[in-house]
Parts: structure tokens; sequence; C-alpha cells
């Protein structure tokens, strides 16, 4: 009986992967190599499904509404896309099985580099593209993965846009530097050579865990914050020591929540980066002029 169930749903998901290819998906590409594709949607454009909600926001961005069919589950939770709830529900989503994949008759998927092998390889057994995109290290990297995207989706000059946009909104590097702590989920810190880092550095958002040698994922605990706290410590995570009252107690320190979905996205979430930053420093030099004020009266 074991042996009948197994070749009956082996037969099942050969029959669905036939029946679900792309037209023309004989001449399909595969892989991560970036060439353009033969037209296949609506207007001539190929049709995509994203696994990844780093590239769902990318897909949203470039990719005309028609294109899209279906991001990622991911753009459903909060803590992981960086994505508006107004963007997320004019689409359908997917778990990312191989099945769901199929029955939607894209002709491209994009995905982690994670991605399961065994879907990767069911896949491209159906004929259809997957491209494969690894988390931007800077923000050179995310522009490249911006124009990667636009050039698969037949979308190049949208892409420029958004690549103008992000290069035009780097902020000004005359300012007073800050010394800043980004605590992360699980009270680790980033590496300098990191998106998350460059984007600090950028803003003049000097790395106190670099400065007393610790590196990429290296854990800080809350005694030793309490310790020797920098003057901005900015809380991406909800352990008990990322929510204990003490942190509020920190006199010459100033503690802000910086949403866990902006650390690891490039393209449009650089922006959301930069916006938060800003306002984090802008609220820092307003409450130092009415302390300065203060002390003046």
């Amino acid at each position: 009986m074991l042996r009948y169930v197994f070749i009956m749903s082996a037969c099942c998901l050969s029959a669905l992967v036939a029946a679900c290819a792309p037209a023309g998906s004989g001449a399909a590409s595969a892989g991560g190599s970036g060439r353009e594709v033969g037209s296949a949607g609506a207007g001539g454009l190929p049709r995509f499904v994203s696994l990844n909600p780093c590239l769902d926001a990318l897909l949203v961005e470039i990719a005309a509404p028609g294109q899209i069919r279906a991001l990622s589950h991911y753009s459903r939770d909060p803590s992981s896309s960086s994505l508006a709830r107004s963007a997320v529900r004019r689409y359908p989503v997917t778990g990312g099985t191989a099945e769901e994949v199929l029955a939607l008759r894209p002709d491209i998927v994009l995905a982690s580099s994670f991605i399961d092998p065994a879907t990767k390889a069911a896949l491209e057994r159906a004929g259809l593209r997957v491209e494969t995109f690894g988390s931007p290290k800077s923000i050179a990297e995310s522009l490249s993965q911006i124009e990667r995207v636009a050039r698969l989706a037949g979308r190049g000059e949208t892409g420029a846009r958004l690549a103008e946009r992000i290069a035009a909104g780097a902020p000004e590097s005359s300012r007073e530097p800050i010394s800043t702590l980004l605590w992360q989920p699980g009270q680790i810190v980033p590496g300098e050579a990191t998106l998350i880092g460059e984007l600090m550095a950028e803003s003049r958002l000097s790395s106190h865990s670099a400065a007393r040698g610790l590196g990429q994922a290296d854990h800080v605990a809350l005694e030793t914050l309490l310790a020797d706290p920098p003057r901005l410590l900015l809380v991406a995570g909800d352990s008990a020591g990322q929510e204990h009252p003490l942190l509020g107690a920190l006199e010459d320190t100033r503690v802000e929540r910086l949403p866990a979905n902006l650390l690891f996205c490039g393209g449009p979430t650089i922006m959301q980066v930069r916006a938060r930053f800003a306002a984090i420093r802008a609220s820092m030099t307003a409450d130092r002029q009415t302390d300065a004020k203060a002390g003046a009266q």
C-alpha cells in the first residue's frame, strides 16, 4: 500500500509539472545568469512569482502589476516584510511549494539563494526560470540587484529611476558622529561589512560595538550594555534584555526602536532606513537644543 501511495503521489506531481509548465517552456532558461528572457505575459512582459520578502519589495517597485502572479507569504507578515499593507493586499501570496508555484504559471521565479534545492529542481524541470539572489551586503550590491530585476522584467527605466532615488537620498557626511549600538534580534550586533552597517556609517551613526572589537553576530548581554552604554541604542529585538526597564534609566543614552524588517533588505528598504535614522537624529538635535535653552535660563 505504501508503495502504491508513493507511486501515485509521484505521478500526480509529474502531471502537475507537465500541466502547469509555461507555454514554450522547452526554450526557457533557468538559473542565475541574469540574461533577458523572451516575453510571455500580458503586454509581452514575463510573469513573476517571488518567494522572498526582500524580492517582493523589489518586484512591487519595478514590475508592472500585471506581471506579478504572487508574492511570498512572508509579505503578509509585518515582522518580515517592509512593504506597506496596502501594497501587499493587491497581490496573491504563495507558500513557496513547487505545486503552488507551478499552478500560478509564472515565467520567472525570484528566490533566495537558500531556496530548497528540491523545489528549485522541480521548478526548473517544469521549464520555469529560477533566479536566485543573496542578501545584499552593501548599497552597491543592492543597486546591482535592482538593475538585474529590472532587466529580467523588461522595465529598465523603472529600475533606473528607483536606483536614482536611492543614490540621491544619501545623507550629508559632515554631521557629528553619534556612538550607536544596533541591538538586533537575539541581542546580537551587525558587522561593519553589512548593508545595515554601511547605512549606519553614512548617517554618521558610528558603531559602538565595532569600536569595542565586536563583529558580525556577536552577542551583547544586557549587563555589558549597561556597564558601557552608547549615546544611541537602536533596539531591533524583543528579548527580555531588550525590553528591560533598566534601559529607560540610562541617563545619557537615547533608546530608540528600529523595526527588524528593515535590517536585511536593500532596494526601497534603504530609503526607509535612512528616513528612520534621519528622524532619530532630528529628534536628538531638537532635544539637545531644548536642553540648552533650558540651561541658559
